[in-house]
C-alpha cells in the first residue's frame, strides 16, 4: 500500500507517502483510481503531507486520476504540498488544473457547505 485511506467530514482522503516516482507510480495510480472507483463520496482529497517526492509519472497519475474522478463526477482536489513538491507542480502548471489546499483544515473551510447551526 502505498497510502492511508479514510473518509474525513464527507470527503474521502487518500495519504500517500515517501517518494512517488517511476519506481512506485503503477501502485500509486491503481491505488488512487481504484479509491476514487470504488468510494461513494463525491469530493476526494489527497493529503500530500507525507510526500516527499513526485516525479513526472507522479504528475501524469494526478492527472489522470483527476480526469477519472470528473468521468465520475466527482471532484479531486491535493492539500499539504511540501515546498519541494509545490514548487514541481508550479513549473509543471499544475497548480492551474488542479484545486491545492494549503492543509486539509483548509480545504474543510473553503470547500464546506457554509451550513450555520441552528440553536
Amino acid at each position: 500500500m502505498i497510502g492511508n485511506h479514510l473518509i474525513y467530514f464527507g470527503t474521502a482522503v487518500f495519504e500517500p507517502n515517501g517518494y512517488i516516482t517511476s519506481n512506485n507510480v503503477s501502485d500509486f495510480q491503481k491505488e488512487l483510481n481504484s479509491f476514487i472507483k470504488n468510494n461513494s463520496c463525491k469530493k476526494f482529497l489527497v493529503d500530500m503531507e507525507q510526500v516527499e517526492f513526485i516525479d513526472s509519472t507522479g504528475l501524469i497519475a494526478m492527472v489522470s486520476a483527476c480526469r477519472l474522478a470528473q468521468s465520475f463526477n466527482k471532484k479531486l482536489s491535493v492539500c499539504s504540498l511540501s515546498p519541494s513538491v509545490r514548487i514541481i507542480f508550479e513549473l509543471t502548471q499544475l497548480d492551474q488544473a488542479l484545486e491545492i489546499y494549503n492543509d486539509r483544515q483548509s480545504y474543510i473551510y473553503e470547500t464546506s457547505n457554509n451550513e450555520t447551526l441552528t440553536i
